[in-house]
C-alpha cells in the first residue's frame, strides 16, 4: 500500500535502482499487433530466450505507433541505451534476433525500422529529422500497461501527489488554463475553463467523465492510449476530480474495445489496491473512485450530452445547450467531460509546468496532437506532432509518402465531421483555426490520405452514408436533410445529376449546418462542402461528361478492348459475366449491355489491351 508521497517517491526510486537484464525486448501487443500475429512471435521469443538461458527480459507493451510494420519488436541494450526496432517480424527470424540481441548488432535479413520515425522523449525537442514529440504517447509502446510498477517507474502518480500536497484546487485549474490545453476531442474548447465552470458550481455531487467513445472511421488514438498507458488517464481523472471537487469518475468506452476495457479494469484494480484510487488517496483527505460504463458503439454518443444520457441509461440523444454539462450534466449535476487524449496531457503539464507546455506547438494551440494516419499512405500508424506541424511533414516525412508511389489527391481530417484538403494546401500548419479556414477541422485526430484513384464525390457520399447510419434522428435537419444530401450525391455518382443538383447540395448543406441540433449534424455537410470547394471539377465531370475521373463510380465506367489485343482469350475466360467474345488470335470485344464493370478483364490482360474510360 502506497499511503504517502514519501512512500511513492521511495518506491519509484527503488524501481529505478533495480538491476536490469543485459537486454530488454519490447513486444508490441496492442490490437493492431495482436491482429498481425505478434502473440505467436512473443511466445517464440520467450521459448528461444529460455532455451539459450539468455539474460534478456521480455516486456509486453501497447501499440508503438508503427502499425505499418506489425508484428513489431524493439531490442534495447540496457548498458548503452541503444535500440533496434524490427518490423514485420517472421517466425524464422526469431532465432537470429535473439542471437544478436545482446551483441548490439542488427540481425541479418530482418526489416529494421528507421529510428528517426520515432519520437523525442517528453522533455526533448523535435527536430526536422525527428518531427514527432512524445507527450500523450510517452509510455505507450514503452511500458507493460498491466504492471503498475512500470508506470510508477516513469513518474507515474507523481503529478497526483503534487496536486494533493503542494497545490490548491484553484492552482491546478490556473495551471491548466495557463497551459492553453484545449480539448482534443474535436471542438477545441479550453480545458481549464471547462474545469473552472464546474468548480464554481455549488453541488453535493460532481462528476468527471472520460469520453472514450472513439467512433470516427480510421481513428484509433484513444484506443491505443488506453491499451498502452491506462494509468495516465486514471491519474489525470483523479487530478480533475481534485480540481473541481468531485469524488467520482466514469470512463465511457465502447464495448468494441475489449483489450482497452480489460487493461483499464486491471489498472483500476491495481490503483485501488495500492491506495492510488479510492478512499484517502496517498494518505490525504481526498477520495476518488473510477468506474467503467460500456457504450454500444453509437457515434452520436461522442457528443457530450448524448454521452451523458447514455450513461444515465437513456437513449443516446443530444440536447440543446445551455445548460452545458459543466453546469448541469450527469444526473443534473456539474460534470466535466474530456476525451482520452485531453486527459493524457494533464499529468505532463502538472509535472513540468504550464510554461513548458506552451513552448510546444503554436500560441493559439499549444502542445501536441495525436493523429491516426491511415489510408493510401506507406507508413500507417499513430503520429504525435507539435501543433503547427504541416500536413506535408506528416504525410510525406513521417508517413513516407503515398502507397505505390501514386499521386496524392487529398487528405481528410476530422473524420466524417471534417473536410478534404488538397495538394496545394499541404504546407498548412495544423492547428484548430487553420483547419477551420480550409473548411475542415481537427476533430479527434483521424487523418485519411487519398490518392488519384479516389473519387471525391464518392468520398463525400461515403462519409455522409456513415453519418446517416449514426444519426440519432432526433432533429429534422440531420435526419431528413442528410438523407436528401445522400440521395443527390448518389444521383451524381450514377450520372443522373445536373448542375442544379450542385447548387441544391450547397444550399441544403448550409441550411443543415445552421439548424441541426448537435455537433454531429452541424458538421455532417463538411465533406460535401469541402469536396465541392476543392474538387468541383470532378462533380462537373460526373454531370456534364458522365465520367468519373478516378474510375470508381461503376455506372459511369466503360471497359473497351483496344488494338493491342492479340486474342489470347484470357479476358474472356476470366470474365464473370461472360460478356467478352472473340476468336483465338483475333481482337475481342465487350458486350456493354452485359458488362458488370468489375475490371477483371483489365486486371488479367498481359498486353494492356483493355482501356477503362
Amino acid at each position: 500500500m502506497i499511503d504517502s508521497p514519501a512512500k511513492l517517491k521511495s518506491h519509484a526510486e527503488n524501481l529505478s535502482k533495480n538491476s536490469k537484464p543485459a537486454t530488454t525486448i519490447l513486444v508490441s501487443l496492442g490490437t493492431c499487433g495482436i491482429a498481425a500475429g505478434t502473440r505467436p512471435i512473443n511466445d517464440m521469443l520467450k521459448a528461444e530466450i529460455a532455451s539459450r538461458k539468455a539474460d534478456i527480459e521480455i516486456v509486453e507493451v501497447g501499440c508503438m505507433g508503427l502499425c505499418h510494420s506489425e508484428p513489431t519488436i524493439e531490442v534495447v541494450n540496457n548498458a548503452s541505451g541503444k535500440s533496434v526496432i524490427y518490423g514485420k517480424v517472421k517466425a524464422d527470424q526469431v532465432a537470429a534476433i535473439i542471437e544478436t540481441a545482446s551483441k548490439g548488432i542488427e540481425a541479418a535479413s530482418c526489416t529494421v525500422i528507421n529510428r528517426s520515425w520515432f519520437y523525442p522523449e517528453e522533455n526533448e525537442t523535435a527536430t526536422p529529422e525527428r518531427i514527432q514529440a512524445r507527450i500523450v504517447l510517452k509510455n505507450t509502446g514503452k511500458i507493460n500497461p498491466e504492471i503498475l510498477d512500470h508506470y510508477l517507474a516513469e513518474k507515474g502518480y507523481q503529478a497526483l501527489s503534487k496536486v494533493l500536497f503542494d497545490m490548491t484546487p484553484q492552482q491546478v485549474i490556473d495551471t491548466v488554463i495557463e497551459s492553453g490545453l484545449r480539448g482534443r476531442g474535436g471542438g477545441g474548447f479550453p480545458t481549464g475553463k471547462k474545469w473552472a465552470f464546474a468548480a464554481a458550481q455549488k453541488a453535493d455531487q460532481k462528476y468527471v467523465l472520460c469520453n472514450a467513445d472513439e467512433g470516427d472511421p480510421g481513428a484509433f488514438m484513444d484506443r491505443a492510449v488506453l491499451e498502452g498507458d491506462p494509468h495516465s488517464v486514471l491519474e489525470a481523472m483523479a487530478i480533475t476530480g481534485y480540481a473541481i471537487g468531485s469524488d467520482t469518475g466514469i470512463i465511457y468506452i465502447r464495448a468494441e474495445y475489449p483489450l482497452a476495457v480489460k487493461r483499464l479494469e486491471i489498472a483500476i484494480d491495481q490503483a485501488k489496491k495500492q491506495g492510488l484510487l479510492g478512499k484517502n488517496i496517498l494518505g490525504s483527505k481526498f477520495s476518488f473512485d473510477i468506474m467503467i460504463k460500456y457504450g454500444a458503439g453509437a457515434f452520436v454518443c461522442g457528443e457530450e450530452t448524448a454521452l451523458i444520457h447514455s450513461v444515465e441509461g437513456k437513449r443516446g440523444e443530444p440536447t440543446v445547450k445551455p445548460p452545458f454539462p459543466a453546469i448541469e450534466g450527469l444526473w443534473k449535476k456539474p460534470t466535466v467531460v474530456n476525451n482520452v487524449e485531453t486527459f493524457a496531457n494533464v499529468c505532463a503539464i502538472i509535472r513540468n509546468g504550464a510554461p513548458w507546455f506552451k513552448k510546444i506547438g503554436t500560441p493559439g494551440s499549444p502542445g501536441t496532437k495525436v493523429f491516426a494516419l491511415a489510408g493510401k499512405v506507406k507508413k500507417v500508424g499513430l503520429v504525435e506532432v507539435p501543433m503547427g506541424t504541416t500536413l506535408r511533414q506528416i504525410i510525406f516525412n513521417v508517413g513516407g509518402g503515398i502507397m505505390n508511389d501514386r499521386k496524392f489527391k487529398a487528405v481528410q481530417t476530422g473524420g466524417p465531421s471534417g473536410g478534404c484538403i488538397k495538394f496545394d494546401q499541404l504546407d498548412t500548419e495544423i492547428d484548430y483555426e487553420s483547419l477551420k479556414r480550409l473548411g475542415s477541422m481537427m476533430g479527434s485526430g483521424g487523418m485519411i490520405v487519398m490518392d488519384e484513384d479516389d473519387c471525391m464525390v464518392n468520398v463525400a457520399k461515403f462519409f455522409l452514408e456513415f453519418t446517416l447510419d449514426e444519426s440519432c434522428g432526433k432533429c429534422t435537419p440531420c435526419r431528413i436533410g442528410n438523407k436528401r444530401l445522400y440521395e443527390m450525391l448518389h444521383r451524381i455518382c450514377d450520372g443522373r445529376g445536373t448542375r442544379e443538383t450542385i447548387q441544391n447540395l450547397k444550399d441544403l448543406s448550409n441550411s443543415i449546418k445552421d439548424t441541426a441540433l448537435c455537433g454531429l449534424g452541424q458538421t455532417s455537410p463538411n465533406p460535401v462542402l469541402s469536396t465541392l470547394a476543392q474538387f468541383e471539377h470532378e462533380y462537373l465531370a460526373h454531370i456534364d461528361e458522365k465520367r468519373c475521373e478516378a474510375g470508381v463510380c461503376k455506372k459511369l465506367l466503360k471497359y473497351e478492348i483496344n488494338n493491342s489485343c492479340v486474342g489470347c482469350t484470357l479476358c474472356a475466360r476470366n470474365c464473370p459475366a461472360n460478356c467478352i467474345s472473340g476468336s483465338v488470335k483475333q481482337k475481342h470485344s465487350i458486350d456493354q449491355s452485359r458488362c458488370i464493370k468489375c475490371g477483371v478483364c483489365m486486371d488479367v490482360c498481359k498486353f494492356h489491351a483493355v482501356d477503362r474510360k
